[in-house]
């Protein structure tokens, strides 16, 4: 026996408010589910005629030796047969435009779903369980959809059909048929929920597969795997995980295939049954020679739909659990959304007001099956505070730096300015507005970042520029590339701007990735600037280069900067140096060296790392 998950229990109570998810989806296909049911019915009844023909040939056409009879009875079969041919057609094709239609909305309301869902999900969901999620996990829906809808209505009506016909044929054989029906369905619901279980085990092992491979076959991922020599102890960990897959695909196929296997046991021993009174019935005379063939077919199409109606309770309630998956993603509350009566952010400044900031990483997991563990908390279980009442104020056009040493929340503060992150605490403000009250698109559109790791997409150069402004021109890229030093390495290129840059860039060096990604940046042309160590991945030469690039790309933009090296550091309009979280000293390059302090020994650390490497970068 197998032992009963709890969480399959649980999932059967919730099939009801599954079942009514799904039909909220298939609504808007309402004429379609309507003509569907009518092909469906007319298939049904369509498919009584012709044994009911085959009666009236060996009953009268036969015995009365009438060719004319005969003939008309046998083309009416072939008519029949074409038509039912045309019906099956036809509803494949109404239950493929449901079913596919119904799974191309759910595939794109759960991949819009995702997108709007805030950092802190990526950073904590593991990408190969999500992306298990909008693959393996709608494709069971959409194979529950396209073929067991069709199969549970049509095997429905042709069972009420069937059956109805015995009853009016010949009524004592129809009781026969109804007795065994309870063999058929009792055992169907503990069955289908012993498989639900299974198959809920099944895809968590699929999802832990997936991820593994998600995570080893990225360069990165790849590349590691190498350094390390740990490609035999991956291999080890893989097949362990894959042996998991298999076990519980084998007791699913067993188990199940045992079951059915049983059911059609019973509807032959019921099929023998019935032939068995109906010959008797035919040798006493009270029953003719062609309704025992009759009523033979149309025994044969109970017990075959029965057992295919059996075996679909169990497919919808292993379907089911598709969709539960595919749901707890799509119902996952967004914690970072538009207010209502959110305003767009136009004609921007760029002033930007931190007051009384304060900011914790969130701990609740908006998806728990799909989440790594909590973010570091305080031993009572509270969030770690990050931020503690940052106070300052950013006029217009400033170029601000961010110094501190590692982990002191410079990152962080920056990334409360798009809105990335809602702060727990005070409040930041754009030209006096709280972040919140603007639409995020808006928000966003108005914020330009470059970050240390610099992604580009497994694409062209120019798509990936692109990205920033879909209508750009080749002119206006180069343009672009050009302000950010990179235009010499593009035309050097085979393709040019057709180039593929490979999996996360990874065909380009660390500084030629930053250059593209400061490109796009510009490209977006934002009204205030992030850069996060933005040309920490630049020799001294490209270094020099792009921040030329950028003293003339950066002017009368607001720019908020991240950066270990001087050069950055002493330009700056302010300088805030942020330690544990909170602001201790500000001023400008000459007035912090005056007073000492934090600011100071950074300062003179960097000094000293620069003179010895000037490519090194401190940690």
């Amino acid at each position: 026996m197998i032992p009963m998950d709890p969480a399959s229990v649980a999932g059967a109570r919730v099939d009801g408010a599954v079942l009514r998810r799904v039909w909220r989806f298939a609504r808007p296909y309402r004429s379609m589910l309507l003509a569907f049911l009518g092909v469906i019915v007319a298939a049904a009844l369509i498919s009584l005629v012709p044994p009911l023909l085959f009666r009236q040939i060996l009953d009268s056409a036969i015995p009365d030796e009438d060719r004319g009879a005969l003939h008309l009875l046998a083309g009416l079969i072939v008519a029949a047969a074409v038509f039912d041919a045309g019906l099956a057609l036809a509803e494949r094709y109404v239950s493929a435009r449901i079913g596919e239609g119904v799974i191309y909305d759910l595939r794109v309301s759960l991949f819009d779903h995702v997108q709007s869902m805030p950092i802190s999900f990526f950073t904590r969901t593991q990408t190969g369980a999500l992306t298990n999620r909008l693959n393996t996990d709608v494709l069971g829906a959409q194979r529950a959809l396209t073929g067991t809808l069709g199969s549970v209505v049509s095997n429905t009506v042709a069972l009420l059909a069937n059956g109805g016909a015995i009853i009016v044929l010949e009524w004592r054989l129809g009781l026969i048929a109804l007795v065994l029906l309870p063999v058929f369905i009792v055992p169907a619901k503990r069955v289908g929920l012993r498989l639900q279980a299974l198959t809920r085990q099944q895809m968590d092992l699929n999802a832990s597969m997936n991820t593994t491979m998600t995570e080893r076959f990225n360069v990165s991922g790849a590349l590691l795997v190498k350094l390390f020599g740990r490609r035999e102890a991956e291999t080890e960990d893989f097949a362990s995980r894959a042996d998991g897959v298999r076990a519980v695909g084998v007791r699913s196929a067993v188990y199940g295939r045992t079951f059915f296997v049983a059911l059609g046991l019973v509807g032959s021993l019921a099929a023998a049954a019935v032939y068995w009174v109906g010959g008797q019935l035919a040798i006493s005379g009270s029953l003719t020679i062609g309704t025992l063939v009759a009523l033979a077919t149309f025994v044969s199409r109970i017990y075959a739909p029965l057992t295919a109606l059996t075996n679909a309770r169990v497919e919808v309630m292993t379907a089911l659990v598709s969709f539960e998956r595919v749901f707890e993603v799509l119902d996952a509350r967004n914690p970072i959304e538009d207010r209502p009566g959110a305003v767009d952010l136009d004609l921007v400044r760029g002033g930007i007001d931190l007051e009384h900031v304060d900011f914790a990483y969130p701990m609740d997991a908006i998806v728990p099956s799909l989440e790594a563990p909590s973010p570091v908390a305080t031993e009572r279980g509270a969030p770690a505070v990050v931020l503690h009442d940052v106070t300052a104020r950013i006029e217009p056009g400033e170029l601000v730096a961010l110094v501190g040493p590692s982990g002191a929340g410079k990152t962080t503060l920056a990334q409360l300015v798009p809105r990335l992150y809602d702060v727990t605490g005070g409040a930041v403000r754009i030209d006096g507005v709280d972040v919140r009250d603007y639409t995020q698109a808006s928000l966003r559109s108005a914020v330009g970042v470059v970050s240390q790791d610099a992604h580009l997409f497994h694409d062209t150069v120019g798509n990936n520029l692109r990205y920033a402004r879909p209508d750009a021109t080749d002119a206006d890229l180069m343009e672009a590339a050009r302000a950010a030093q990179i235009d010499d390495l593009i035309r050097s290129l085979p393709d040019g701007l057709d180039t593929l840059v490979g999996d996360r860039g990874h065909r380009l060096s660390g500084g030629e990735k930053q250059r593209l990604a400061i490109a796009r940046m510009l490209l977006k042309d934002p009204a205030i600037v992030i850069l996060d160590e933005a040309t920490s991945h630049l020799d001294a030469e490209n270094e020099h280069l792009v921040q030329e690039a950028l003293s003339g790309a950066l002017a009368g933009r607001t720019s908020l900067v991240i950066a270990h090296r001087l050069s950055t550091i002493t330009a700056a309009d302010q300088i805030l140096v942020l330690d544990e979280g909170r602001i201790v000293q500000r001023g400008t390059h000459t007035e912090l060296l005056g007073e000492g302090g934090l600011y100071a020994d950074l300062y003179r650390t960097l000094l000293r790392s620069e003179r010895q490497d000037p490519v090194a970068q401190p940690t």
